[in-house]
C-alpha cells in the first residue's frame, strides 16, 4: 500500500474525511459545536491505497500534550504524561465516526508493530463511557488497544477545533510532532516513515 502526499497550496473549509456535527449521535452536539479542520498551508493530504484520506499538520509541532486525565479500563485517572519516556501516538475517535472505525483495526495492527518501541492508544470520546468501545473492540477483534475512554471530552476541549478521527505523534518528552486529521491505513510503510520523525 502507498501513501500519496501531496502538498496542499489551499484546503476547502469542509474537512476531507473525519467526523462532524451531522454525524454526531444526540447529547454530543455541545461539545462538538466547534469541530471543524484547522489547516494551513503547509499541510499534508495523505491518501491510503483504500481510499481513505487525511490531512498531515505540523502547525503545532513543539506544543506541550495537554495534563488533563482520561480513564483506563480498570477505572483509573490516566493521562498523556503517563506514557513518557518513549513516543506517544494518541487516536481521538469515537464509536459513532465512521472513519474511526474504519482505521482502528490498523492502529491496533500498529500496537502491536510497534510494542516495546513506541505507545500507541486510542482514547473515545464516546458520552456513554466503556460499554460501546468495549462492544466495538470486541466485534472488531481489537486485542492491542486498552479502551480508553474521555467521556468528559477533555482532549477534545484541549484541541479546540479538531475533526475526529485525530491522531497525534508525541516524542518521548511530550511535544508534538505531528498531527493526522482523518483516517488512514496506520499500518502501512510510509506510516511507518512517519512515525521515526518522534525519534
Amino acid at each position: 500500500m502507498r501513501l500519496l502526499m501531496i502538498w496542499l497550496l489551499a484546503l476547502p473549509a469542509v474537512l476531507l474525511a473525519g467526523c462532524d456535527k451531522r454525524s454526531e449521535p444526540r447529547g454530543q452536539e455541545k461539545t462538538q459545536a466547534n469541530n471543524k479542520s484547522q489547516t494551513s498551508s503547509e499541510d499534508i493530504i495523505l491518501e491510503s491505497a483504500n481510499g481513505m484520506s487525511a490531512v498531515l499538520s505540523y502547525t503545532y509541532q513543539g506544543s506541550e500534550a495537554p495534563s488533563g486525565t482520561f480513564t483506563g479500563a480498570d477505572g483509573r485517572d490516566v493521562s498523556l504524561s503517563d506514557f513518557a519516556g518513549r513516543p506517544l501516538l494518541v487516536n481521538i475517535w469515537a464509536t459513532w465516526c465512521a472513519p474511526c472505525k474504519a482505521e482502528m483495526p490498523t492502529i491496533d495492527a500498529l500496537a502491536e508493530i510497534e510494542a516495546g518501541t513506541m505507545s500507541v492508544i486510542a482514547v473515545s470520546q464516546d458520552l456513554q463511557g466503556r460499554a460501546p468501545v468495549l462492544d466495538f473492540f470486541k466485534q472488531s477483534g481489537i486485542r492491542n488497544l486498552e479502551p480508553y475512554t474521555d467521556e468528559d471530552n477533555m482532549l477534545l476541549s484541549h484541541f479546540g477545533g479538531i475533526s475526529l478521527p485525530t491522531t497525534i505523534l508525541y516524542d518521548s518528552g511530550g511535544k508534538e510532532v505531528w498531527r493526522v486529521q482523518g483516517g488512514l491505513e496506520w499500518n502501512d510503510e510510509e506510516v511507518a516513515g512517519l512515525l521515526r520523525e518522534a525519534g
